[in-house]
């Protein structure tokens, strides 16, 4: 599960920048379940705002978490990275509305820092990316939907097995 050997120290401040941008391309997903889940432990007295963190929460289930297929609006594909730029700013907006500044500012500020230390710290010599194109993503956000790449099986299963 963790990787111990993963874990050194970079030999300069480009490598550490160099860390940090594949570090938040490879566990995206990850860092924005750390910070959502320490955003929600600042938010556990204040009941208001958990009912509209928790409403947020759906939104991001289902914009983000649990979808397969892109976005699309009017057939344009939009990138999971405005999606989930889109839903960090509206949740944190909501929850400045609540009144708990200083729990946001907080929460954001501790999983900022633990993202950061952990980007900077994890080591990018064994992870893989499914192809180089998912590497080094195009800057393009949103995209006709006929030109959006199909999403690539990872390690998909043939139908047609034989014991031989």
């Amino acid at each position: 599960m963790v990787k111990i050997q993963a874990i050194s120290l970079p030999s300069n401040l480009n490598d550490s920048i160099q860390r940090i941008r594949t570090n938040a391309a490879f566990f995206r997903m990850n860092y924005v379940i750390i910070i959502l889940f320490l955003l929600f432990i600042t938010l556990l007295w204040h009941p208001v705002s958990l009912i509209v963190f928790i409403i947020m929460m759906v939104a991001w289930l289902f914009l983000y978490f649990l979808r397969d297929d892109p976005v699309s609006i009017e057939g344009f594909v939009i990138d999971d990275r405005i999606v989930m730029t889109g839903l960090l700013l509206v949740t944190i907006a909501m929850l400045f509305l609540t009144d708990v500044t200083d729990n946001i500012i907080v929460g954001l500020s501790i999983g900022l820092a633990v993202v950061l230390v952990h980007g900077i710290f994890r080591s990018t010599d064994d992870l893989f990316f499914g192809d180089e194109e998912e590497a080094n993503r195009s800057p393009v956000l949103m995209r006709p939907a006929e030109e959006a790449a199909p999403v690539p099986l990872k390690n998909a299963a043939s139908s047609s097995y034989s014991v031989s």
